[in-house]
């Protein structure tokens, strides 16, 4: 069983900065891609910040330049650098990993961790 687990969330003020962490544990055999979702209340979820295990990197227009996507297979973790937050940034932000089991990929979401941004 795979369990992925976010933390790092909390409140900000406008301007500021966050940094949530994301570890997985269980039976992984090889981590393909590690990505952050955000939905914020009223809206839906959208990917944030995409991470592949060749090093391929993408964000959300509305995040790039702000935000930095750090990932570690060997480590099974991954980091969400969150600078000059907005009060539209607020949300709850889910860790999300592509595993490979060999015979078929499949991805596992963490619980979520909430972010707030206060102007």
């Amino acid at each position: 069983q795979v369990q992925l687990v976010e933390s790092g969330g909390g409140m900000v003020e406008a301007g500021g900065s966050l940094r949530l962490s994301c570890q997985a544990s269980g039976n992984i055999w090889r981590i393909l891609n590690m990505a952050w979702y955000r939905q914020a209340q009223g809206k839906e979820r959208e990917r944030v910040a995409f991470l592949t295990s060749s090093g391929h990197i993408s964000y959300a227009s509305s995040v790039k330049g702000r935000f930095t996507i750090l990932g570690d297979t060997a480590k099974k973790t991954s980091d969400l650098q969150m600078n000059n937050l907005t009060p539209e940034d607020t949300g709850v932000y889910y860790c999300v990993f592509t595993l490979d089991h060999e015979v078929y990929y499949d991805d596992h979401w963490g619980q979520g961790t909430q972010v707030t941004v206060s102007s």
